[in-house]
């Protein structure tokens, strides 16, 4: 795992229940049990802050890192769609998207990466296309500088199940939803598993489906053929997940309460600017 993702992954799974804040040395300490080394986890907790995803801050006399109300709102969002149950409900229609062009590769890059995420599968050169619109479209694409219009419609000549084969990949989507479950470890496995090795495994397994949030919209269940393995998967992960939750969050508590109470610039914490 990248030491970007697990400090990322911590903060959107287990602190935005405690105040979306930790000190410098319980991040280092959780990242390490991740397999990430402490100078890796520092330098991307320097880059989130660059990145404004993170802030330095001071709670009780203790120096750590709070998540900015920026992350915080992408972060519980993000949330919202890893462990969602099932599908939202559907009303038929299709919300499409044109982007206007400006000639800028990096732009046009960054402005497809993040239609993918919201959901939006390419139907066209600069025209997208979602079951859903997206409560972030208006934010993401004037962050990314980018002129669009979109509107509300619905198909006249492909039925849903056609147009979704024509917007998503659904055959190598499906492919990675049976290589994942193939991850999984059967749920009975997990009754005494320790939290030392709950949590650097539901971790690791969060990271993993979290990256479906990139590849797969959710889309309804209208649209997806019969024999769909994504829904079947997500109950699975849902399980285990659930299971592996209080021994994490058991080690999470330990390791945060057994942080040393120092500055930053030692021990650590070193190599942060961490400031008040």
């Amino acid at each position: 795992m990248h030491a970007r993702s697990a400090v990322v992954d911590l903060y959107g799974d287990h602190l935005r229940e405690r105040g979306w804040w930790a000190p410098v040395a319980g991040l280092v300490a959780l990242a390490s049990s991740c397999q990430v080394q402490p100078a890796a986890a520092r330098t991307a907790v320097s880059r989130l802050v660059r990145e404004g995803w993170l802030v330095a801050q001071r709670r009780e006399g203790v120096r750590g890192y709070a998540a900015t109300p920026l992350a915080r709102e992408r972060l519980a969002r993000a949330h919202e769609r890893i462990y969602a149950a099932r599908p939202r409900p559907w009303a038929g229609t299709w919300h499409l998207v044109v982007v206007g062009g400006d000639g800028d590769r990096r732009r046009r890059d960054r402005v497809s990466a993040s239609l993918g995420y919201l959901g939006y599968g390419r139907l066209s050169p600069g025209t997208w296309a979602s079951p859903w619109r997206s409560p972030e479209l208006d934010e993401t694409l004037a962050g990314h500088g980018a002129a669009w219009t979109g509107w509300t419609a619905t198909p006249e000549t492909d039925d849903a199940t056609a147009l979704a084969g024509r917007l998503w990949d659904l055959g190598a989507l499906a492919a990675a939803y049976q290589q994942f479950a193939a991850t999984l470890p059967e749920p009975t496995s997990l009754e005494r598993l320790p939290p030392h090795e709950a949590y650097p495994l539901r971790t690791a397994l969060v990271h993993e489906w979290r990256k479906f949030l990139f590849r797969d919209p959710g889309l309804p269940v209208e649209v997806l053929p019969a024999d769909w393995p994504g829904q079947r998967v997500r109950e699975a992960f849902l399980d285990v997940a659930g299971r592996l939750r209080p021994g994490a969050e058991t080690f999470v508590t330990s390791t945060l309460r057994a942080a040393p109470d120092r500055p930053s610039g030692a021990a650590d914490g070193r190599g942060l600017a961490c400031v008040d």
